[in-house]
């Protein structure tokens, strides 16, 4: 398997994938190419992304499964199918059980908006308001067993001003977002990432 070949997970309006997928178009991912959508939620807006962008998708909702591993069973024999390398968590919201992480330990990438460790699980701008800090931002990180507690990837910093609401700093969160995500694709897809515990490095 190599880390060129992506599949993206995803669960909602799919604007990072679409921001892959663009990246892809525009020679942004380097060697990496998206050949998957996976989405727990078939009826997502993310389904219909996927099919005008050509990618194809394995759309399955969870409840048709006795159990979560066997969901993710279904998944990991698709991805093995697919020889798929690094798999790229956007917007997927459910927590990954051991059934796909140990095949796929080292090469399972989420996002998240905010500076982890500060902010983890759901409403993270939410809560970088309500706590009232300076500073937020954006974190590429890879995925463990708990809620966004993997190794750090990769962050980058967006100021919070005393105007914002929810909606102005997630649409500044987003646009960084977009941009951060596909350069540390690409770096995975060129073999530049290297793991040693928790430190990471982004070879140039």
């Amino acid at each position: 398997m190599q880390n060129s070949r992506i599949a993206v997970f995803a669960s909602g309006q799919g604007s990072n994938f679409a921001a892959l997928v663009a990246a892809q178009q525009a020679g942004k991912l380097g060697a990496g190419r998206i050949e998957l959508l996976v989405s727990d939620k078939p009826e997502a807006p993310v389904a219909q992304r996927a099919e005008e962008a050509g990618v194809p998708a394995l759309l399955l909702r969870p409840k048709d499964f006795a159990s979560r591993e066997l969901y993710e069973a279904e998944i990991v024999a698709e991805l093995q199918r697919r020889e798929i390398g690094l798999v790229v968590l956007a917007g997927y919201m459910r927590l990954i059980s051991p059934v796909l992480l140990e095949p796929y330990t080292g090469r399972i990438i989420n996002i998240h908006p905010s500076l982890l460790p500060a902010f983890p699980g759901k409403d993270a701008i939410g809560q970088a308001l309500e706590y009232g800090v300076k500073l937020t931002g954006v974190t590429v990180h890879f995925v463990d067993g708990g809620m966004d507690t993997g190794p750090v990837i990769a962050q980058r910093s967006v100021a919070v001003e005393a105007v914002d609401t929810a909606e102005t700093l997630a649409a500044r969160i987003h646009h960084v977002e977009y941009g951060l995500y596909p350069e540390v694709v690409a770096a995975f897809a060129a073999g530049k990432v290297e793991l040693d515990g928790r430190q990471v490095r982004i070879r140039d």
